[in-house]
């Protein structure tokens, strides 16, 4: 299933700056970055539940905020990009 995962970290304090590192490379880890705090995430339930875990234990939940959007098997239908930074398919093969 494809998840938007999206993410706002109160960085005014140090603890702050290394939670929202903490967040992000645990999202580039499992997705990609589409926008700043913002990252498309290929997973199935027990990935996504792992995911969710960690991202939740990591995050101050006083001061910042997760938002998980469901868009399913049929998400390319339901994602439309427009302007600059290429899209990409995660289901096709990459090359590193």
């Amino acid at each position: 299933m494809m998840v938007l995962i999206t993410y706002d970290v109160s960085t005014t304090t140090p603890e702050g700056r290394k939670r929202l590192r903490l967040i992000s490379k645990q999202c580039v880890n499992h997705g990609q970055r589409v926008q700043n705090s913002v990252f498309e995430c290929l997973l199935d339930p027990a990935q996504f539940a792992a995911l969710r875990n960690k991202l939740e234990k990591t995050m101050d939940k006083d001061e910042d905020s997760l938002r998980y959007y469901f868009l399913g098997s049929n998400w390319k239908k339901r994602v439309e990009h427009v302007g600059a930074k290429a899209t990409y398919d995660p289901e096709c093969s990459m090359i590193i």
